[in-house]
């Protein structure tokens, strides 16, 4: 039987620290310095976007327990999605697409089944 120690929390503690921090503090050092290409901005503003589809696709088409395909069965969500990207496209604001997106499945999962 393995017993941890209050020092192997707390080395656990400061590696999910420097795991964390590196990624975000280098590229900060590195580019403070040096004049970013205009095709590398471009690119960014693709990040936040991609990873919050990725984050909603997984949720709507996947069933959370198991990581099956659930196709087409969380109507709802799928509705809802809808809903947030005519919010998303007309608005621009992730803010409000988040707090619509709440609100339709709240309200169609009363009305469809989830």
């Amino acid at each position: 039987m393995n017993v941890t120690t209050n020092m192997d929390h707390f080395i656990l503690i400061i590696l999910s620290m420097l795991v964390a921090f590196v990624p975000r503090y280098l590229p900060m050092r590195i580019f403070t310095s040096r004049q970013i290409p205009n095709w590398f901005n471009e690119w960014m503003k693709y990040v936040p976007v991609s990873l919050f589809t990725a984050l909603v696709v997984k949720d709507v088409f996947m069933n959370t327990e198991t990581y099956a395909f659930v196709g087409v069965d969380n109507v709802a969500k799928i509705l809802a999605s809808v809903i947030v990207m005519g919010v998303a496209y007309y608005s621009r604001s992730m803010g409000l697409s988040v707090v619509v997106g709440l609100i339709a499945v709240a309200l169609l999962s009363l009305v469809v089944p989830v």
